[in-house]
């Protein structure tokens, strides 16, 4: 059965909404998603550096989240700004706003994606005279960020169909991380959408979920996502990763993507690669999901700068001591998997599958 966008969100409500803009108090409100499982707490944010310290305190993280929050930053840049009283203040203060932001997480392409992209939407604006005033810019910066929003929607729904196409009833998926509705701020998902619209067209499915180790997102926000939206999950440790597909548990994996490169390159969080190998030498098919957002056609994979992170994130579990104090810690929190060893990328225009370095611009730019 073909289903169209339309049809999906009257078809799907999603139980869990990470980001709201309120405009009648221009506030952004997000999902503290760093006191997941335990505790629901939701944060107003009404500037672009608290904005700013949200996406690098990981209380918003994965890469489509982190670009709809950073497209809102942008706005709350000018809002209540009391430098900003022309409109080449606002130009100023955004471009201000965008290199507080951008320094926030470095390796999820959509955070510079979304600046950038709100940052040339408010220079030509004010050229070309759509802007006359500040308040007249600030209203056309909130449309576009609920752009950025509806577009990361609809391609998610795109993407979930896409991935439903390889799914049967009674499959389980093994994912990474979380790459579900928490991680993309809309409620859906990337890797987690065709599971989601699995269960919604009442398929049996369920999913294999790693802890994710140091930060555990699949323990405290995939596990606690599905278990949510009531889709069968079983938890298990980052180190039996390889024991679960080897005894054939898995049918696939689905994992989400932070950047993708032009030649078929993946970054994801860590793990990311260990799982592509081992299904890859055991034939089980791989296959990432992401937007065209996601893919940055012009690095090279030694270009790319892999976010290394505290090492008490290691040293410690919720503060608690579990490894010497003063112990050497090597901490990246995102891997690079080679296009080798995945069957194929799916976007919302399409299913990418190899040669990568041929076949990724014919999807992502038509």
């Amino acid at each position: 059965m073909k289903l169209t966008v339309k049809e999906v969100k009257e078809l799907f409500k999603p139980k869990l909404l990470p980001i709201i803009w309120k405009d009648e108090s221009n506030t952004l409100t997000i999902l503290d998603q760093s006191l997941l499982p335990f505790q629901k707490v939701y944060v107003d944010l009404k500037d672009v550096e608290n904005t700013a310290l949200a996406i690098k305190n990981m209380q918003v993280r994965g890469a489509p989240a982190i670009g709809i929050t950073a497209g809102y930053g942008m706005v709350l840049a000018l809002i209540n700004n009391k430098n900003v009283k022309t409109l080449d203040d606002a130009i100023r203060e955004l471009t201000r706003a965008k290199t507080i932001l951008d320094s926030a997480r470095p390796t999820a392409v959509n955070l510079v994606w979304a600046t950038s992209r709100m940052l040339t939407l408010a220079n030509n604006a004010v050229e070309s005279g759509n802007a006359k005033a500040v308040n007249e810019l600030i209203e056309l910066m909130k449309v576009e960020a609920k752009k950025i929003f509806d577009e990361e929607y609809d391609a998610e729904i795109q993407m979930g169909l896409y991935g439903l196409e390889k799914l049967n009833d009674g499959d389980t998926v093994l994912t990474q991380c979380n790459a579900g509705g928490l991680a993309t701020g809309t409620g859906l998902g990337t890797a987690l959408a065709p599971v989601k619209l699995a269960k919604a067209l009442g398929m049996n499915v369920s999913v294999i979920a790693p802890e994710t180790r140091p930060w555990l997102q699949g323990s405290r926000l995939t596990v606690y996502e599905l278990m949510e939206e009531g889709i069968k999950v079983t938890l298990i440790t980052d180190t039996a990763v390889g024991l679960v597909i080897y005894r054939g548990m898995v049918n696939n994996v689905m994992v989400g993507a932070d950047r993708i490169l032009r030649d078929g390159h993946v970054f994801n969080k860590i793990g990311t690669f260990k799982e592509a190998v081992i299904a890859h030498e055991l034939g089980i098919p791989f296959y990432a999901l992401a937007p065209t957002s996601s893919f940055d056609l012009k690095s090279n994979v030694n270009d790319i700068k892999i976010e290394e992170r505290d090492p008490n994130e290691v040293r410690t579990i919720r503060g608690i001591p579990i490894a010497p104090e003063n112990v050497n810690v090597y901490n990246p929190v995102f891997d690079v998997t080679p296009p080798k060893y995945i069957t194929g990328i799916i976007t919302e225009k399409g299913i990418i599958y190899p040669p990568f370095h041929e076949n990724i611009r014919k999807i992502v730019e038509r």
